[in-house]
């Protein structure tokens, strides 16, 4: 009973902290700051000595601000133990193919399904599909035109299950390329015309094949 009474009208610290354990998404400190009625600016500074007071205590949780607000996450130190303890996040693990598509379209969002099956090479249709049910992308408008194709991009979902702040976060692609040559593709595919290139590409391409077939070509269709 007396932990009670010291707890009621207690710190703000902590009563953050138990909005936090019933927050399944990340919060911005102006929402806390009206749930205790109190200013954003001392919701802020109190989210970051908690933030503080985890790290120096090497919890085995975070207090992190990702995609506009503040949410708890296991600590990187015992990803082992918690992925063996549960399948994923939502118990479904993203597949290559649907890791791929996803990368496309979080690095050169808005695109169209045409656009990701550009860079990929095959159609991403049923992969998209599957990305917009775990909520981990979303349209994102039309190209062109009112009837144009559908845009797609990353959601609010996306940040916070891979701990961004916002897309800014997003590690430079070329990063990971393992020489110059396959930096400047990655550039190349990321440029405002590279999908467009890639299809006047394969149009060459099949230009090639039917000037080098003749008639054979021709017989075939």
């Amino acid at each position: 009973m007396r932990e009670l009474e010291s707890l009621a009208g207690g710190s703000v610290k902590a009563s953050l902290e138990a909005l936090l354990l019933v927050s399944s998404d990340a919060v911005p400190a102006c929402d806390f700051a009206r749930a205790l009625n109190i200013t954003p600016g001392e919701a802020s500074a109190a989210l970051a000595e908690l933030s503080a007071e985890y790290s120096d205590a090497n919890r085995g949780f975070q207090l992190r601000e990702v995609a506009g607000g503040w949410r708890l996450f296991t600590h990187p130190a015992f990803h082992e133990q918690v992925e063996s303890y549960v399948l994923s996040w939502d118990t479904r693990r993203l597949s290559q193919a649907a890791l791929e598509t996803l990368s496309i379209i979080a690095y050169h969002q808005p695109v169209s399904r045409e656009g990701v099956r550009a860079v990929r090479g095959v159609n991403s249709d049923g992969v998209i599909a599957s990305l917009r049910e775990k909520g981990l992308v979303r349209e994102a408008g039309r190209e062109g035109a009112k009837n144009g194709a559908v845009l797609f991009g990353t959601t609010q979902r996306f940040l916070e299950q891979f701990g961004l702040r916002s897309l800014r976060d997003l590690p430079p692609l070329e990063d990971f390329a393992p020489d110059e040559e396959s930096r400047r593709f990655i550039r190349e595919r990321l440029s405002g015309g590279a999908i467009s290139s890639t299809l006047e590409e394969a149009s060459e391409d099949i230009d090639d094949e039917r000037e080098l077939l003749g008639d054979d070509y021709d017989a075939g269709q």
